[in-house]
């Protein structure tokens, strides 16, 4: 049995280029997904919904392999807007951050299904450990459409100037911003150094 990895059936979309700005058009797909808001340094939550994930993505893995269709949990992405009118200088204070409201989310592959995931989720809650948010897990479909996304390579806290120049390619097509900020956390910062964490940085827009 082959082993299914989406990040390279979907390379367009996860392995953007880091020096130009790329267009894409992204495709309805569904994500194991916990919602949250407050600053992700410091809010509990957001560390939590990460614990609830994984075990439950790895889970669905184990169904799927068990069935003879296996594949690679795929990174951590979140989806980032604010409460409250947002910020167009893209240097954000920890005030700022205090006013997120975010989703994080693991894409899965088409043939997951919420049978799937609701097998894994009563096998995760029966566990002594059980992740604190494994009720509030949702899985759902994510429907972005068309996009500009880059690879940003350093520092999650030196994101602004890409972001930026996200906005700025859809300012100068004449294009209009659309959705939510969104992120792909190719990296492990556990294991990997920040000057060399790999983040793909997408953002919606309307023709």
């Amino acid at each position: 049995m082959s082993n299914l990895d989406l990040k390279k059936d979907l390379k367009h979309l996860y392995a953007p280029s880091s020096k130009q700005v790329g267009v894409v058009e992204v495709p309805a797909m569904h994500y194991l997904v916990v919602d949250g808001a407050g600053n992700p340094n410091r809010a509990p939550r957001y560390q939590q919904a990460i614990e609830a994930l994984y075990p439950l993505a790895y889970g669905v893995r184990a169904i799927c392999k068990a069935q003879d269709r296996p594949f690679t949990v795929m990174p951590l992405e979140g989806l980032w807007w604010f409460d409250g009118q947002p910020i167009e200088d893209f240097n954000l204070t920890e005030a700022d951050k205090d006013r997120f409201v975010w989703s994080l989310m693991i894409l899965m592959p088409d043939f997951v299904n919420v049978e799937m995931v609701a097998q894994a989720r009563q096998t995760l809650a029966a566990k002594k450990d059980a992740p604190t948010l494994l009720d509030e897990l949702r899985y759902a479909a994510y429907d972005e459409g068309d996009a500009v996304q880059i690879m940003h390579i350093g520092p999650y806290a030196d994101e602004g100037p890409t972001v930026a120049k996200l906005h700025r390619y859809i300012e100068e097509q004449g294009w209009a911003l659309r959705g939510k900020h969104h992120e792909i956390y190719l990296s492990d910062p556990r294991k990997v150094a920040p000057e060399k964490m790999r983040t793909v940085i997408r953002q919606p827009f309307s023709r």
